[in-house]
């Protein structure tokens, strides 16, 4: 992305451990003296974080995949003019958890919908802002979703509540989409133990911006 700053994204399963470690990411940038901004998808801002409610909301399983697409697809819209861009052109280093690659997966690979045609949504929707580099925390579905289950802070959403199958499907999509944008996205291990994981995600992010 044409900008001052870096744009970060970090991808990953139910349950991969995303939230917790981008915070420690945060703080540590902070505490270095970074000007350093932490937000996530969809949210972030007032009129996407109202999307969000009505598309993880328990209550809402009628809802239609592209619906759901379309949601998301509008909820980044938003957070990106609104927050991300205006962030970069500052020279801010903008920490994301989830971004384009999670509706590739989940709507595009896992609903069906196809990761071309989901693609194509969301280029309308962001035009050519791109990630710099991309986080992928990779952790098996069925070890992800016991973590979630077992995690009494964690409020389940609409999507926690998919069958297993649903779960596995979304683990494909972002092989696919990895290969897709091998230049872009990392793996990390995302079973290891959590401070683990935050210093081999923190040892990816240096080697890009420092």
């Amino acid at each position: 992305m044409n900008s001052k700053g870096v744009f970060i994204t970090f991808e990953g399963p139910e349950g991969a451990g995303k939230t917790t470690v981008i915070s420690a990411i945060y703080d540590r940038l902070k505490n270095q003296g970074k000007k350093v901004l932490l937000t996530r998808e969809p949210g972030g801002i007032k009129i996407s974080e109202d999307i969000r409610g009505i598309i993880l909301d328990n209550e809402n399983t009628e809802m239609d995949a592209k619906t759901e697409a379309l949601l998301y697809a509008a909820a980044r819209r938003q957070h990106l003019v609104e927050k991300v861009i205006p962030a970069l052109a500052q020279g801010y280093i903008v920490l994301c958890d989830r971004f384009i690659d999670s509706s590739l997966a989940y709507q595009g690979y896992a609903r069906g919908i196809g990761i071309d045609e989901i693609l194509e949504i969301n280029k309308f929707a962001i035009g050519e802002a791109m990630p710099d580099v991309t986080v992928f925390f990779d952790i098996r579905p069925e070890e992800g979703l016991a973590r979630v289950l077992n995690n009494d802070q964690r409020e389940q959403n609409r999507l926690d509540k998919e069958d297993l199958s649903f779960h596995h499907k979304v683990y494909e999509g972002y092989q696919q989409v990895i290969q897709r944008y091998c230049d872009r996205i990392v793996v990390t291990d995302a079973s290891l133990k959590q401070d683990e994981v935050a210093e081999n995600v923190y040892k990816i992010i240096a080697s890009r911006i420092m």
